[in-house]
Formats: structure tokens, sequence, C-alpha cells
């Protein structure tokens, strides 16, 4: 039970060579932005607004963007076409912004105006209105930001030992199998609270007992594009029948408040001898886990639920949380 299997991120689209209906739409509408080499950067901004917006991208992440595209506009010339710009056209307008603007720019803002670059850019290369991206090479001046808190393999041994013996009813306990169900499934998954307290009994997939998985859902149509398949341990799902007969479900995994979650981690924590547990550590320790068994990175992105935009700030801590682990061994 204690066996570690990495959940590993499913597809979201049926494995098909097949173009769906809603791909070959959009496919057959790119002709239309008429982007190529000879284009203006203007024409390109303006064909950026639609594609952030169908990214889920916030309103003030879309906000800040458009001002940094603005002022790249400004400087390099409206009618600059995009083949006439190249990395080093971006390298001096990053050095203006540092230094000959006469404006400050904080370290933080020159790093969001860098990810700007790199997703614009990406963007064209990857659609193939250029034939390669031209912010890629640019170095990302990531600031350095306090790490968060993860769990040391010895006290994720800890927890589940803890977790086990409630769940088996250990020492003429009553079997609980709560604790050990929070623990595992977000050790796996690396959700979030919010997520992981919004999950519906309906969004299990058991279909396949030997591949159990879970889709985390939302509401809200601009998060759609945060919706995911995620896949659970094989073992999982004993777990969660002892659960379910335990506490009598009936559309909630977790018909309780967040905090009451939390209380059951701390709980956990107290009993295993660990300062401290919380819905975030398990998160970050799960997807430094993946990191460390080296997961494709997009992929990994992906099971994080995590826009482009936040993978840049992520990918820098779960890299230097890695080389603190390995320093520690």
């Amino acid at each position: 039970m204690a066996d570690q299997t990495n959940a590993q991120q499913l597809s979201l689209f049926p494995d098909s060579d097949s173009p769906s209906r809603g791909e070959r739409q959009k496919r057959d509408a790119r002709p239309s932005l008429q982007l190529n080499a000879r284009s203006p950067l203007s024409r390109a901004i303006g064909a950026f607004e639609p594609y952030m917006e169908g990214r889920g991208f916030t309103d003030n992440t879309q906000q800040a963007f458009r001002l940094d595209m603005e002022l790249l506009s400004d400087y390099l010339g409206p009618d600059k076409t995009l083949g006439e710009i190249s990395t080093g056209s971006l390298n001096a307008f990053l050095k203006w912004m540092e230094s000959g603007r006469g404006v400050p720019c904080s370290p933080k803002t020159l790093e969001r105006r860098i990810t700007t670059l790199k997703v614009f850019f990406g963007w064209l290369a990857e659609e193939g209105y250029l034939t390669r991206d031209l912010a890629a090479p640019l170095i990302h001046r990531t600031v350095s930001t306090p790490l968060p808190d993860v769990l040391t393999e010895a006290e994720v041994d800890a927890i589940l030992e803890v977790t086990e013996r409630h769940y088996h009813g250990a020492a003429g306990d009553e079997p609980d199998a709560r604790p050990h169900l929070i623990f595992t499934l977000v050790l796996h998954t690396g959700i979030k609270k919010g997520e992981c307290v919004n999950i519906h009994l309906n969004h299990l997939d058991l279909n396949n007992a030997g591949h159990p998985a879970v889709w985390i859902r939302y509401k809200d149509a601009r998060r759609r594009h945060k919706e995911r398949r995620i896949a659970l341990p094989s073992w999982w799902v004993e777990v969660l029948e002892a659960y379910r007969t335990q506490y009598r479900l009936k559309e909630m995994l977790f018909p309780w408040s967040a905090r009451n979650l939390e209380y059951v981690l701390t709980g956990v924590a107290e009993e295993a001898g660990v300062s401290r547990l919380s819905f975030e550590m398990i998160r970050w320790t799960s997807a430094l886990r993946d990191f460390v068994d080296e997961m494709d990175r997009e992929r990994l992105r992906i099971k994080m639920g995590l826009s482009q935009i936040s993978w840049y700030e992520v990918e820098d801590k779960l890299s230097r949380l890695a080389q603190l682990r390995a320093l520690r061994r």
C-alpha cells in the first residue's frame, strides 16, 4: 500500500490521428489571420488578444501582456514586420527597458516582460506564422523568491505509517480511511486544496479498476482550460471503497469544509512527528517527486493545472528544490 506509484497525466483527447471538428475549425480559421513574416507587428499583437482569451489568461495578465507588447511596438515601430524582428532586437528592447528608457523597471517587471515575449513569439512559432521562436534564446532572469515547504521522503514515510495505521484500525481503534485517502490522493495527483474539496463522486473514473483516475472540474467557464484527468494508483480504489463504506457518501468525495480537512492533516502531522502539514506542502511534494523522476515538463505543467505563464516560476522553484534535495543526500 505504501508503494509510491507515480500518478500519470492521462490524455484529455482520444488517441486518434483524425482531428476533431473543433480542431478542424481552429485549423481552418488560422489562415484568416493572414500572419506571416511580412505582417506588421501591430497586426500580430491584435491577433494575440483572442489567443490570450482562449487560453484563459486572467484579465490582469491580459492587461499586463497588452501593455508589454505595446511598449515593444513603440520601441520597434508599429510598422515593423515580424520578419524584421530578431532575437537581437528583443535583447536590445529589454536592455532599453532596464536602463535606457528613463523609467524604473523592477526585476519582477522585467521578468514578466521576458515572459510576455516568450509567450508571444512562442505562439507565433507554434502556429507556423514564424519559422522559429525568436524569444527562445532570451535568458529568463527569474527573481529569487522563497521556496515552498516540501516533505522529505522520511517525513512522507512517517505520515504514511500513521495514515495506514488509521486505515487498518491498528491498536484496537476503529478503522478510518479518511486520512489515508486525503494524503495519498493529493500526493499522487498534486491537486490544490480547492480542487480537492470540490471533487464529486461522479468525477472519479473507476470504469477500469486497474487504471482509476480523477477528473478535476470547474464550474467557472473561464477556468475550464484547467480541467484535466489524472491517473491514480490501482490500489487506491480499495482505500476509496473502505472510505465510502465508513462515511456513507452521497454526492461529494469530501462533504466537509476545507478547514475541517486541514485539521485532519494537522492531526496526522502531530502523530507522525512532522512540524507542519498542509495541502500546499503535499502538492509541492508531489510536483517535486514528478520533477525529480523526470516527468515530461509539459505533462507536469498540465497535471498541476498551471498556465504557461505560471509554469515559468514554478519550474524554476522545482529546479531549485531538486538541487537542494540532491545536496542533502
